[in-house]
């Protein structure tokens, strides 16, 4: 061992040349290590990393593809799709009331609970409504009292009016006289018309 570090002691980087076989041996090896460890944090770890990127885009690009290839193939059923979603959505929105029609549609639910005997202690339609992308929501703050068939019999009828009205954050207590008391956030909808569909439009 002295022997060996002795002679490598001695070794002239100069005379490389005259340097024993195994001393060549191993300091080319050494070199051509350091060459390939340098390579690949100077240069390759960049091109793979640049390589890995272009795969993953490669990838998704493929997915996009055949997401656009099976739409083509399926375009004309879903044409009919959207023909048939547009035929829905106007069957809908012939049950929704305008501006004029609301407040005949509030008479309304006020009749249906009258009808079934109930006394409103409570009929108060929101100050604002809640506009979305084409309708407006109304909510209307009730309080009925009656039997419990009649307040059954109520909100039955409201389920089946012709314009959609719906019944929410429903609550049924005791009230006096064996009778029960209904209160409930009736919300009805009407459409909106072509100048508030482009106010919103121009809002967004």
């Amino acid at each position: 061992m002295n022997k060996l570090l002795l002679e490598l002691r001695q070794l002239d980087i100069n005379q490389a040349g005259n340097w024993p076989i195994a001393f060549k041996a191993a300091a080319l090896t050494i070199l051509f290590v350091a060459i390939i460890v340098a390579g690949h944090f100077l240069v390759w770890q960049e091109q793979i990393e640049t390589l890995e990127n272009i795969k993953a885009q490669e990838e998704t690009l493929k997915d996009t593809y055949l997401t656009k290839k099976r739409n083509a193939v399926n375009l004309p059923a879903l044409r009919l799709q959207l023909n048939e979603i547009e035929q829905s959505l106007r069957a809908l929105l012939k049950q929704l009331p305008d501006k004029s029609e609301m407040e005949a549609l509030l008479v309304d639910i006020n009749q249906a609970g009258l009808g079934r005997g109930l006394q409103f202690e409570l009929f108060k339609p929101a100050t604002n409504e809640t506009i979305h992308a084409f309708y407006a929501e109304l909510p209307v703050s009730i309080r009925v009292t009656g039997s419990y068939h009649d307040i059954g019999a109520f909100t039955s009828d409201v389920a089946q009016l012709s314009r959609i009205v719906t019944l929410n954050d429903i609550s049924v207590t005791h009230g006096t006289d064996g009778k029960l008391v209904l209160d409930a956030v009736a919300k009805t909808f009407r459409y909106l018309d072509e100048e508030e569909i482009t106010k919103q439009t121009k809002d967004k």
